[in-house]
């Protein structure tokens, strides 16, 4: 079980349909404000061949909590030409980076960065004529004497997406898939693998009782995202919410987001893929309503007093650290890169959309704002390199998998965001709000954090990602 530190923070997870049209199209505005003889050649098939690694046996390890469970190698019996081990393990989800043989009964075997307490595996076959591949998985401690966890396995031929399979708790340093072909052919094909477990128990000081999760399922399970602990239960996130393709832990103890750019979306507004948290300052109290100026939402002091007292909060903070994992990396070029890792939403507009932007090109990654106004344009803000889609590798840039933070505050009409970095000053920018419409009556906000995919333009299965380690949220 995973424990949740709760702190209360007022009546207060992923995202409601956000998005006007403005938001699915940020760099269409044209307002910008800016802070910084041959000898022949015999070609020979690759094959992975098993290394002998064997090691002490492992101590059974107790720990509670599902995480992601990185491996550090793989190997294989056989192996096509251009379609080797390691690309089952390499983090990407596109069909030609993956491991595949034309032969059954072969093996693929992955050493994990430590041992640790495996309790399932989550496997994405290459599947684009409905065929269904047959497996078996057994685990070791010492690469030499092998458990089986799952004999005669059958992948789903309904979906090309990640399947998650349940497997009994057990120590392992090695994970081995044998493949046996499926109903088409004598070929077993994996586009990526990935283990979860824990070391010790999974912890996170993040509270999501005030908050609900929208995810990006396949379309031909729903028509629209799936919120988790918006309607029945706003607690539902509260009791080890995992999702092995969207949401789970990492090992330190982070909430890691993932959104692919094929998938659901939550409204009609929006082009784009999000897996991200949507405020709920009525803290499972489904009696009061998801929207309007009510108990589940709060409003800017600046609005008439008769809408501060209807609120669940006035004015509002949100603090959160986290890192940037992976971006998209094909695409169009104003696309391609770009991630919202938070928002401040309001009725239909965005006071506040915090970007991340990293493109293929560059080692670092930009970071901008755009404030909406109110039925109008965005006004951007760069603090970190620069939007464009043709951007230089900012000097000062941040690199995937950094940890950094960032703080929202609203007073009325001024709204501060200051990011920090270990070991650098503080880049802080204020932004007025007193023409930009929000001050009325009936104009409610929210938060919103997690990873808001910007590209619909890219391979299918090319994703965003990024690792929260805090999400506070307070208001008066």
């Amino acid at each position: 079980m995973i424990n949740y530190k709760v702190v209360f923070l007022c009546p207060l997870l992923l995202a409601a349909g956000c998005g006007s049209s403005s938001s699915d199209d940020p760099s269409s505005s044209n307002i910008a404000i800016t802070a910084e003889a041959e000898t022949p050649v015999v070609e020979v098939p690759v094959i992975d061949v098993p290394v002998e690694e064997t090691s002490e046996p492992q101590a059974d390890i107790t720990c509670s909590g599902l995480a992601f469970l990185p491996f550090s190698s793989a190997v294989a019996s056989d192996s096509s030409t251009g379609y080797s081990a390691s690309n089952a393990i390499d983090g990407s989800f596109i069909s030609t980076s993956r491991w595949s043989t034309a032969s059954m009964n072969q093996s693929l075997t992955l050493t994990l960065e430590q041992a640790a307490l495996v309790k399932g595996v989550s496997i994405t076959w290459l599947n684009e004529d409905s065929r269904s591949y047959s497996y078996d998985i057994e685990v070791s401690t010492d690469n030499s004497t092998w458990t089986p966890l799952a004999t005669s396995e059958l992948s789903d031929a309904s979906t090309d997406r990640g399947v998650f399979t349940d497997l009994t708790d057990t120590t392992a340093k090695y994970i081995k898939i044998i493949t046996t072909g499926n109903n088409v052919d004598n070929s077993s094909n994996i586009v990526e693998i990935e283990a979860f477990g824990c070391l010790t128990d999974i912890t996170t000081d993040i509270e999501l009782i005030d908050w609900y999760l929208s995810i990006p399922v396949d379309e031909d399970i729903a028509t629209t995202a799936v919120n988790i602990g918006k309607e029945d239960s706003d607690d539902d996130l509260d009791d080890d919410y995992f999702h092995a393709e969207f949401f789970f832990n990492s090992l330190d103890n982070g909430l890691v987001f993932r959104a692919p750019i094929e998938g659901t979306k939550t409204s009609t507004n929006t082009k784009y893929t999000r897996t991200e948290l949507r405020e709920m300052l009525r803290r499972g109290n489904t009696s009061i309503s998801t929207q309007g100026v009510n108990a589940n939402n709060w409003v800017f002091s600046s609005a008439p007093q008769s809408e501060q007292d209807k609120a669940g909060g006035v004015d509002g903070e949100l603090v959160a650290e986290l890192a940037v994992n992976h971006v998209t990396t094909t695409g169009d070029a104003n696309q391609v890169g770009r991630v919202i890792i938070g928002q401040i939403h309001a009725n239909d507009d965005e006071p506040l959309r915090v970007y991340y932007r990293k493109l293929p090109g560059n080692e670092k990654g930009s970071i901008y704002l755009a404030h909406e106004i109110r039925g109008g344009d965005d006004v951007y803000y760069e603090l970190i390199g620069t939007r464009s889609q043709s951007a230089s590798n900012p000097s000062n840039g941040i690199e995937l998998n950094e940890r950094f933070g960032y703080k929202i505050t609203v007073v009325g009409n001024s709204l501060d965001f200051v990011l920090s970095r270990e070991g650098q000053a503080d880049i802080t920018q204020t932004i007025n709000m007193s023409n930009s419409g929000y001050d009325i009556a009936d104009e409610y906000m929210y938060f919103k954090a997690g990873v808001y995919n910007q590209n619909d333009s890219g391979e299918e299965k090319d994703y965003v990602q990024a690792t929260f380690y805090k999400i506070e949220n307070t208001h008066q």
